[in-house]
């Protein structure tokens, strides 16, 4: 790790796997840039009536994020499956218990961007990756998404918006096409490059 390098967190919710896979795409993507390192995270499950951590660690995969995690990092890439065009609920509740990084500006002048997986080609990734970036929007953050100028954006016959990188699951399962690859490792490229430069320069004037 580079001595003076901006931790990225990738922060994540997979029920079966997919958005996992692409959020070490995207993670591969962060790594590339150099002075910046990816702080691969997920959030835990919730149920009705129970929306507490069901334990400390999880089984598999890395750690749960925290709040002290997200307001640390330099910049955020932020993946869940969509739920009938919506982000799934362990995400949403994740993003709901954020209002203290709101309250102290924390997450302000950063750079974030998010990502999806769903089963079918038209099962509303644009409205789920919208649906995440609202709350970031009223955190202050920089939106960051995937440029036309990138060719895999418009020959992918699977998923990839220029709202976030994506994966369509039941054409491929877990494993992401080479232009879902492609995208989702520019979308953390694009982040990573964006807070090195932030974090080089003065910091900014705030009204």
């Amino acid at each position: 790790m580079h001595p003076t390098a901006c931790e990225i967190l990738v922060v994540y919710y997979s029920r079966h796997g997919s958005t996992a896979e692409l959020a070490r795409h995207v993670a591969r993507g962060v790594e590339s840039v150099p002075g910046a390192t990816a702080i691969l995270r997920q959030v835990p499950p919730v149920s009705a009536g129970n929306e507490a951590p069901p334990q400390a660690l999880p089984d598999q995969g890395p750690p749960y994020a925290t709040l002290e995690d997200l307001g640390r990092a330099s910049g955020l890439l932020m993946g869940s499956p969509g739920r009938f065009g919506n982000m799934a609920a362990p995400m949403k509740y994740f993003l709901e218990s954020t209002s203290g990084l709101w309250l102290s500006g924390a997450l302000a002048d950063k750079p974030a961007a998010v990502f999806t997986s769903t089963q079918t080609q038209h099962g509303g990734q644009e409205s789920t990756l919208l649906s995440m970036l609202w709350p970031l929007l009223h955190q202050g953050m920089y939106l960051v998404g995937l440029p036309y100028t990138e060719a895999a954006l418009s020959s992918t016959q699977h998923g990839g918006t220029p709202y976030g990188a994506s994966h369509v699951s039941g054409a491929l399962g877990t494993t992401p096409s080479a232009e879902e690859i492609r995208l989702a490792q520019l979308l953390g490229q694009r982040v990573a490059r964006l807070a090195v430069q932030l974090s080089s320069g003065p910091p900014a004037r705030r009204g």
